[in-house]
């Protein structure tokens, strides 16, 4: 076996079974992920004040509820496109919104203390597991955890406005 045969053979040797090797041990990586885009089902934004969670919208049942500065509640079906949910999905994986705590609200003293503090619960609903975050917008928490929610909050709530304006 001439010198150039023996050093093909002994890369095929050791790089085919590393790049096999890798193959399935990332692919069952990736179909092992937690949050998938393929089992997605639905997000749900409610907010308001503690007291008057009014603002509601559903991607599953497409109803939006929301508050006018007239006081007024009204009903609105807007639809989201696969597209704006990939996105709004990704985003949220980007920003790291499945690390950040369950529960982001500040204590209070009594039931008068924050009234009148933003509050926003936040839910994305997948086949086999769920998301769901409650942010105060006054929360002392973690300032990262904090930017994260609040981050993937503007960017459900944006999409809703862009969606709406369509």
């Amino acid at each position: 076996m001439s010198d150039k045969a023996r050093k093909i053979f002994l890369g095929i040797c050791i790089i085919v079974p590393f790049v096999v090797y890798c193959g399935i041990y990332y692919s069952s990586m990736i179909k092992n992920a937690p949050y998938r885009f393929s089992d997605f089902e639905s997000i749900e934004i409610t907010y308001g004040t503690p007291g008057e969670m009014l603002n509601t919208y559903n991607s599953k049942t497409r109803i939006y509820h929301y508050l006018t500065k007239d006081n007024q509640v009204l009903t609105d079906t807007l639809k989201m496109r696969d597209n704006d949910l990939l996105y709004l999905h990704r985003k949220a994986m980007e920003l790291g919104f499945w690390n950040v705590d369950d529960d982001m609200t500040t204590a209070r003293k009594d039931s008068t203390e924050g009234k009148q503090v933003p509050r926003y619960i936040l839910k994305y609903t997948y086949k086999e597991k769920s998301k769901e975050v409650t942010l105060d917008a006054d929360y002392a928490g973690t300032q990262k955890m904090k930017d994260a929610a609040k981050s993937t909050i503007d960017a459900v709530l944006t999409m809703i406005a862009e969606v709406k304006a369509r």
